[in-house]
């Protein structure tokens, strides 16, 4: 029942509030009604004085519109007594008679005053501050939102203090966001204020004169006192909202009441309170003006001014004590300046204008980022580090810039407030022209608003930050061998030891040690290979343990682990199409073949291998140019040396054994052969 109430007060109230425009009310009812009022007005305003951050009132601008619209209400039911009945209660009689001594023209000079407090003061400013807080909050909310990332990413905070800054950071934009339209209503309730105190007068008037037979004078001293007074119990409680608007935009983020902070702030200079003291004194002495108040008022100042310099003499003692008493500041610890040193796996740089991209929803930068990391995860095995976002001064306008490890592995331009458009029709739309950083497709950088248009022309449009992460899961993907940590292999290991333990205990420690699979592992993900069945390739290991150690030999028997799972990424519809060596050729290749340092290698001369290099780019770029895609196969001696010959000149393009190829058992379709045109001999 107690959880009840409150939560049905705000609808009966406003049900009631609504009922209150069209059903009479008698005068009894409406004193009570115009009290009330009167005091929701006070008791709002001591509220504003009292919290200590705006957000702490976050129901203000709701209520604000209640109470203006129960202060119209009030209004309506007011003027239907006054012109129906010629009177409406006591409370607005009394402020008739009583606050403006029963002279129409007091009260009517005092309505204007109080309308020019409130008009043209106030809510005039009231108004301003909350148009320009809320574009600076907005403005400004980018920025915080980055710093909160930053200080999560380098471990300042918690996931969950983290989560609490940014939904306050949230909060506050949609609260000064309301109170830019909420100050609105207290403009309007001014300006209605005014037009109803013109009608009620004229209506007033026009009643005693023409149905209850008054002169015109009685008639309007009769209706004057109590439109006057009307419109003084209205226009106080709408001059004490105001107030309290004024109060709400211009309070900044503190941890103390308004009046706490006013009293300390006012009294941290000695000088200026002493100051004003003599000033006051000296003012009393000038011919006519009254002394007593004056020496009063300057008395008390000097007197306030010396109790705030025994205060700070007293404050200083203590600062002294203590410092006496305090260890001496501690100096940079290791940990400090190893925590400085520390090199990032991962990060990203973005210029100052681009942090907007930051915005803590889950379709920003970060949440696309933190998908992008399960999906890579999901689909080749390994473990993304954390990435650290933040900006660079350094970093050209509209820049960003991938690292790995310290190194610029990355770098593009993702203007603000704009789209990237893909297409052969982009001449007729306005934007910079620039190069797709992924797959080297020409583009547009056009306006956001012109989405539309582009699409239009049959462009593929991009937003920004899909640009940015497709770019990142691009360089990730080249540079996964990089990322996997000694670290990572450990947890890896350890995860799947709880469901497959005798797969990596005959392997780790005992035929190789944790260096060594982190060394194939590598292997394996430099040719984009997956490592997600770490059961298969660790027993694959095992058996090619107890013969050698060999680092190629060892990633050969990972891949033949494997199976057909190599196969199945480069299969199209079940056709594996395949661009193969010239049987002469690779005889050539394998009576060249040599074992060294880095692995097996072909002794070519450079001309052939010119050769070789070119009928490939020859045949890739044929099959390129159908719309497909094909991988290369050789036989198994020659597999790892045709990789390392191949990878660096044709952009990763996979190289297959005749074994891996057809363990799939897919239909195979030859697209291209490799050949040379002179005979091939070892150098």
């Amino acid at each position: 029942m107690k959880k009840t109430l409150p939560k049905l007060a705000v609808p009966v109230g406003v049900v009631a509030i609504v009922l209150l425009l069209v059903v009479p009310v008698p005068a009894p009812l409406l004193d009570v009604l115009i009290i009330l009022n009167i005091l929701l007005a006070l008791v709002i305003l001591l509220t504003t004085l009292f919290v200590k951050k705006p957000l702490d009132f976050s129901v203000f601008p709701s209520l604000l519109l209640v109470a203006t619209l129960f202060r119209l209400g009030l209004n309506v039911a007011s003027t239907r007594l006054v012109l129906g009945e010629g009177y409406a209660g006591d409370v607005i009689a009394a402020f008739g008679h009583v606050a403006v001594s029963g002279s129409i023209i007091i009260g009517a000079v005092i309505f204007c005053i109080l309308i020019i407090i409130q008009f043209v003061v106030v809510t005039k400013g009231a108004e301003r501050v909350a148009e320009v807080g809320a574009r600076f909050t907005l403005d400004a909310m980018p920025g915080k939102q980055m710093a909160i990332d930053a200080d999560l990413n380098a471990g300042l905070i918690t996931d969950e203090v983290a989560k609490e800054r940014r939904a306050a950071v949230s909060a506050e934009a949609d609260f000064y966001g309301s109170m830019d339209g909420a100050s609105k209503f207290v403009k309007g309730d001014a300006i209605a204020g005014i037009l109803i105190i013109v009608i009620n007068l004229v209506g007033g008037v026009a009643i005693g004169a023409i149905q209850n037979g008054m002169a015109i004078g009685e008639a309007l001293s009769h209706y004057g006192l109590l439109t006057i007074g009307d419109g003084l119990v209205t226009q106080i409680p709408a001059l004490l909202m105001a107030v309290s608007t004024g109060m709400i935009v211009t309070r900044s983020g503190a941890d103390s009441d308004m009046g706490s902070q006013a009293a300390s702030q006012l009294s941290q200079s000695r000088i200026a309170i002493m100051i004003a003291g003599v000033a006051a004194i000296g003012m009393g002495f000038i011919p006519g003006m009254p002394i007593i108040p004056f020496l009063v008022i300057g008395a008390g100042l000097l007197l306030v001014s010396q109790r705030l310099a025994a205060k700070a003499k007293a404050e200083e003692a203590q600062e002294a004590l203590e410092a006496l008493a305090a260890p001496p500041a501690p100096t940079d610890t290791t940990e400090d300046l190893l925590e400085q040193m520390r090199v990032h796996a991962l990060e990203i740089l973005l210029a100052p204008d681009l942090v907007d991209m930051v915005s803590g929803s889950s379709d920003d930068l970060l949440g696309r980022v933190k998908a992008l990391r399960r999906k890579i995860a999901v689909d080749m095995g390994i473990v993304v580090p954390p990435v650290r976002t933040r900006d660079s001064v350094d970093l050209p306008p509209s820049t960003y810039s991938i690292r790995i490890a310290g190194v610029e592995a990355g770098r593009g331009v993702a203007p603000a407030r704009s789209v990237l458009a893909l297409g052969d029709q982009l001449d007729g739309l306005p934007g910079t022209a620039t190069i797709e950083p992924v797959f080297g497709l020409a583009g547009k950088w056009v306006p956001a608003e012109m989405r539309h248009s582009a699409e239009m022309t049959g462009a593929t449009v991009i937003d920004r930050v899909s640009v940015l992460v497709t770019h990142l899961s691009s360089i990730v993907a080249d540079n996964a061998a990089r990322l996997l940590s000694r670290e990572d292999v450990r947890v890896l290991t350890e995860g799947l030891k709880q469901v497959n333990a005798s797969a990596i205990d005959d392997l780790v420690p005992g035929m190789l040690s944790l260096a060594e699979l982190q060394r194939v592992l590598q292997g394996l993900l430099a040719e984009r290979v997956p490592i997600n069945d770490l059961g298969r390739i660790c027993e694959g290991l095992t058996l090619r343990a107890k013969v050698s150690t060999d680092p190629e030999g060892l990633v050969e028997a990972a891949r033949a682990s494997l199976g057909p799972a190599l196969t199945a990424r480069h299969l199209d519809q079940g056709v594996l199409r395949v661009i193969m060596i010239d049987p002469g050729l690779e005889q050539s290749m394998l009576e060249g073949l040599r074992p060294s340092d880095q692995g097996t290698q072909i002794l070519l001369d450079g001309h052939r291998v010119e050769q070789v290099l070119g009928s490939l780019r020859d045949s890739v770029a044929a099959v390129e140019a159908q719309g497909l895609s094909a991988v290369l196969v050789c036989a198994p001696a020659l597999r790892p040396a045709i990789h390392r010959l191949v990878s660096a000149q044709q952009g990763g393009l996979p190289v297959l054994s005749y074994q891996e190829a057809t363990a799939a058992g897919s239909t195979i379709e030859t697209v291209g052969v490799v050949r040379a045109a002179d005979p091939i001999t070892a150098a």
